[in-house]
This record gives C-alpha cells, sequence and structure tokens, in this order.
C-alpha cells in the first residue's frame, strides 16, 4: 500500500475511477469498472477477475477495515482523504472502500440449458436485482441485447452483491442471442400470458425473456419468443416489476428442476 494520502482531483487514479464512474463509454474505451462498497470488494477480491487498484478513505467501517488488511503485496491500495473520496463515492453513506477492475470475460456454456434475456431494461437497480437473483438461481448466463442500461454502472453493481464476478453477462446484437438460444424454448414474461408459471414446463432448454419496464419487450425480443407466461396474482395490483417478476419465474424454474423424479 502506498504511504502517501491522496488529495487531488487531478490525481490520475483519482481520474480514472470518477471517469468510470460517471461514464459508460470510459467503461467500455477501458475495459474496467468500479465495485464499490466492502461486500462487492470482497467477491471481487476473490475471484480471478484482475485488479487495478484500491481506493480507501482513512475512516473506515470495520469491515472494510478487515479487507483491507487481507489484500496482498502486490495489489495496489491507496489511501485518498475523506472528502475527496466522500466526492468521488457513487454512494451516500459509503463504506470508504472501492476496487477497480477489468470486465470480466466469463466463459459461457457453449450449449446452456437456463438463460436469461433482459429486453430493454432501463432501471440500474432492477437489473443488479436480476443479476443476484439469477446467479443464485443457478442461471448460466444473462444476455442483453441492445437498449438495456450498462450492466456495469455503479448502481447496477452495487445491486448485483458481487454477480457481475460470477455470472456471463453477453451484451450482444440480437442475431448472436438468437443464434445462442437456438434450440432453447423462449419464454416470455407477461401479465396477459398463454399460461401460468406453474403449468409451464421448465425442466427442458429454457430461456427467460424479461422485458423493461415501461416498454415491455422489442419487437426483436416479439419474433425471438415462442411462449408467454404469466404469473397468477389474486390481489388488485396490475402487475409486478421486473426484478420481482423475474426472480419468481428464475426461481421457479429451479423448483421445477430440484424436484425428485417418481420412479
Amino acid at each position: 500500500m502506498a504511504d502517501e494520502i491522496l488529495t487531488s482531483t487531478k490525481n490520475p487514479n483519482i481520474q480514472f475511477a470518477r471517469n468510470l464512474l460517471e461514464q459508460s463509454k470510459a467503461r467500455r474505451k477501458h475495459h474496467a469498472f468500479v465495485a464499490e462498497g466492502a461486500r462487492v470488494l470482497e467477491d471481487g477480491l476473490a475471484s480471478a477477475v484482475p485488479l487495478r487498484f484500491i481506493l480507501y478513505k482513512t475512516s473506515l467501517t470495520p469491515r472494510a477495515k478487515a479487507l483491507l488488511e487481507q489484500i496482498k503485496p502486490d495489489q495496489l491500495a491507496f489511501e485518498v482523504d475523506d472528502r475527496l473520496f466522500d466526492d468521488l463515492s457513487d454512494t451516500e453513506a459509503s463504506q470508504g472502500i472501492l476496487g477497480v477492475f477489468d470486465i470480466p470475460e466469463l466463459l459461457q456454456p457453449a450449449k446452456a440449458g437456463f438463460v436469461v434475456i433482459l429486453d430493454q431494461l432501463r432501471d440500474p437497480g432492477n437489473l443488479g436485482t436480476i443479476l443476484r437473483s439469477a446467479e443464485a438461481a443457478g442461471v448460466q448466463a444473462i444476455c442483453l441485447p441492445p437498449g438495456a442500461t450498462d450492466v456495469w454502472a455503479p448502481k447496477v453493481v452495487r445491486s448485483g452483491m458481487g454477480a457481475h464476478f460470477r455470472l456471463p453477462l453477453l451484451q450482444w446484437p440480437w442475431e448472436a442471442i438468437t443464434a445462442y438460444v437456438e434450440g432453447m424454448t423462449v419464454f416470455h414474461a407477461d401479465m396477459d400470458g398463454q399460461e401460468s408459471l406453474w403449468q409451464a414446463d421448465f425442466r427442458g432448454r429454457t430461456a427467460l425473456l424479461i422485458g423493461g419496464e415501461a416498454e415491455g419487450i422489442s419487437p426483436e425480443g416479439r419474433l425471438l419468443a415462442s411462449h408467454s407466461v404469466r404469473i397468477p396474482m389474486v390481489g388488485k395490483t396490475e402487475s409486478l416489476n421486473a426484478a420481482v417478476s423475474a426472480s419468481v419465474l428464475m426461481f421457479e424454474v429451479l423448483r421445477q428442476r430440484s424436484q425428485k423424479v417418481n420412479p
């Protein structure tokens, strides 16, 4: 760890981290992103994803302090003036630590059995929550066609709670996604779907297509979907948000596949 405390907004590491936090084009250009907070940083350091450097403030939470004590000698970490760090941070109640990582290129299964396609999903919090649930439910890859919010944006990374380090995130054009899910049954989540999630058979190779909060699915997504599925509701609520709907459906897939087959 460096002895010098960073105090200037013109410091190259401060400027680099700020650009990654604020600009999707910077994340694409440098193939890097920021993971802020001790919990997410722990997952990053436990993964094989290359770490570029860590920035931390003088006044740390106990968890962040314990994490800092565990970093390897060859990993760069720079102490930052508290006010400068708070100005840099993307959170209101920062834990005082962040890491800059390479954007990972995790290998996706050549013939996946469970994939989620997020079509025109614009809300960063919903996107991150879906990634967190997807990793927990055993989804093998997330497909992100054009029109979705940047999956490496700070709020998405925080909401994902480490899923970015473990789940293949495929930012592909529709042509590539269509080829990847060939042979799979593509279920479009729709409040007026043809069958309920309890009637649908998710035991075969399955892709769940989740539309955006405002616009639903795109014309390309509508062409790709072969089935529509709904979540039964008894209350007066018209619909669930994208993250809740996706989570319910993903765990129904997991439930069906976890059931013991009767002899």
